[in-house]
């Protein structure tokens, strides 16, 4: 039987199910090219000069890596030329990348995290980019860069399709248009992403969580009761040992629950309060929430869904919980106690 490529895949989800659209079709199949594109980059590591700082900080006021910046780059010319795209907005800058007006303009619009876990980079630990794609509202106001942040406020359940590209050992692309999880794997010999898991579901129940343990001594109380009831193991009220495992890389430990379940936590906490939380909402919060509530997970703040929240700026900062429902739910519950 022939190898369902991501091209055929988002075919058939087009021709046969309706699913999507052709201009979101290519729109995907050019964001999948830059991911080769930085997968390669990543690839030659030291080789091709690419390791380390780049001198400069991004909006967040984090020092970028040379990675960083090249990824940016990458899929901001990948995208603008193709015609289906109105705007973009990246985690690396302030304010929404417009499509040159020579070339057309399509109806959605494109967030992305470029290399998400780029602290990472150079011990050569995986490492990923992750999307998300909006439709662009009618009627908005697309004149400048100021004036376009306003069309990409949109809660997370208005996303049309959501993924993330893990460059680990093999190079991965998970995506959703809505209609389930999917995982395609990029043969490198024949230079495009072939299907190799559908329907992915993440197990209801958990031994595995996944937390930045130095945070403790700031972090709220049900946070610290939820933590402190899965140290107990077997002993203590939920009955069973708990592992935990902590990549620092979103993608990575987001993979890993995709793959096998577990619970992801960056809460909000004493230090993170005045930011509102560590992750991004539109850039990782947002697509990662719908990859695993597609995939049978829940992902929350801690006080609410997080494809609800309406957004108020573009680079906002939320808590996030999120991975096997059971879990999920159980933190969640102890935020409303």
């Amino acid at each position: 039987m022939a190898q369902r490529t991501l091209a055929r895949y988002l075919t058939e989800e087009q021709r046969n199910k309706g699913v999507i659209t052709g201009d979101l079709k290519l729109l995907i199949e050019i964001v999948s090219r830059a991911c080769q594109a930085i997968s390669v980059a990543i690839g030659k590591g030291g080789l091709g000069g690419v390791l380390g700082e780049a001198g400069s900080d991004n909006v967040q006021g984090e020092a970028q890596k040379k990675l960083d910046v090249l990824s940016n780059e990458i899929l901001l010319d990948a995208n603008e030329w193709g015609g289906h795209l109105a705007a973009m907005a990246s985690e690396e800058m302030d304010l929404p990348h417009l499509v040159p007006n020579r070339y057309p303009q399509g109806e959605y619009l494109l967030t992305f995290d470029p290399l998400d876990g780029s602290s990472n980079i150079d011990v050569n630990v995986s490492i990923g980019t992750i999307f998300s794609v909006l439709k662009c509202p009618e009627g908005a106001d697309l004149s400048t860069p100021e004036a376009a942040e306003a069309a990409f406020l949109q809660p997370g359940t208005a996303q049309v399709a959501a993924g993330y590209a893990v460059y680990g050992p093999t190079t991965l692309l998970v995506l959703t248009v809505g209609d389930g999880v999917v995982v395609f794997t990029l043969d490198r010999e024949q230079g495009q992403f072939v299907l190799t898991q559908e329907n992915v579901q993440i197990p209801a129940d958990t031994k595995e969580f996944a937390i930045n343990m130095a945070n403790q001594r700031f972090w709220e109380a049900p946070i610290q009761r939820y933590v402190g009831e899965m140290q107990a193991g077997k002993e203590g009220p939920l009955g069973k040992d708990y592992n935990m495992r902590w990549v620092a890389s979103m993608v990575a430990d987001v993979h890993r629950i995709m793959t096998r379940g577990g619970i992801f936590m960056y809460p909000l906490d004493s230090k993170l309060k005045d930011k509102g939380g560590k992750l991004r909402l539109m850039y990782e919060a947002n697509p990662m929430a719908f990859l695993v509530e597609q995939a049978g997970g829940a992902a929350t703040t801690g006080r609410q869904r997080i494809l609800d929240i309406a957004p108020e700026k573009l680079h906002q900062r939320v808590p996030v919980i999120l991975g096997s429902r059971n879990e999920v739910d159980r933190v969640t519950a102890y935020h409303a106690a």
